[in-house]
């Protein structure tokens, strides 16, 4: 009788850990992404390849994990880390308000802004001249947030991604692009007839989202992002996909 009920706090014991812990547990750090985002995250061959992934991936090592990286929507992102289904997201995401209230955030890694690209021809010269006219963006994302806020939702048409966005220009559905800094510069480059405002949207920075019930995931991950400042191994990596001007 002893043996049987041994066996069954064990059985028992196994399947709440099974249950009640995440990935790590399992030795592997699982990682969300939106691989639309280039130089931060994008899709290369079969694999995702990015600043975010390199970052994932050193973070990854430091911890003695192994990572994997999940490539999804971009606003399936915090619900993702919500449920337990991914340890962290890397996308390119700004620290806000309202993302605070679903995610903690980690140290903050890299400084973006949002851009304005428009056509070359176009009349448009600065944010002012984006009122009353059509303007894309990348659902969910903070260009998303801040132009519904600044020229009304009704102005505003959201696209899967920037690649999206961007062809919605080339055809004339809308007058500007509203995307970060470093996308805006690959998508003008792949793209004739482009161009990207020289005055800046607004300025923000990128940071790692974590459940708000894993403080340790969350400390491991600060003290590797400072370590990695402090080495300069994290801007070994920036450096990788962006080169000097």
């Amino acid at each position: 009788m002893k043996k049987k009920i041994l066996a069954l706090i064990m059985v028992l014991a196994f399947a709440f850990a099974m249950t009640s812990c995440g990935s790590e547990s399992n030795g592997k750090l699982v990682m969300v992404t939106n691989a639309t985002f280039p130089p931060y995250e994008y899709v290369d061959g079969d694999d995702c390849a990015g600043i975010d992934i390199d970052l994932a991936q050193a973070i990854a090592d430091e911890l003695g994990m192994e990572l994997e990286v999940q490539d999804i929507d971009f606003n399936s992102i915090i619900p993702a880390i919500e449920s337990g289904k991914a340890d962290m997201a890397l996308a390119g995401m700004t620290k806000t308000p309202e993302r605070e209230n679903n995610v903690n955030f980690s140290e903050t890694y890299a400084t973006a802004v949002q851009s304005i690209i428009v056509k070359e021809d176009s009349s448009i010269k600065g944010p002012d001249d984006l009122k009353g006219v059509k303007i894309g963006v990348q659902e969910a994302t903070t260009g998303h947030i801040y132009c519904e806020d600044d020229y009304g939702a009704d102005n505003v048409i959201a696209y899967t991604s920037g690649a999206n966005a961007i062809e919605a220009l080339k055809t004339g559905k809308v007058d500007a692009v509203v995307i970060d800094n470093l996308p805006a510069k690959k998508f003008v480059e792949a793209n004739e007839g482009l161009k990207i405002l020289d005055t800046d949207y607004v300025e923000e920075e990128y940071a790692i989202a974590i459940a708000k019930d894993n403080d340790e995931l969350l400390k491991e991950v600060n003290s590797v992002i400072k370590k990695m400042k402090k080495d300069g191994s994290l801007q070994e990596i920036i450096d990788k996909y962006i080169k000097a001007e």
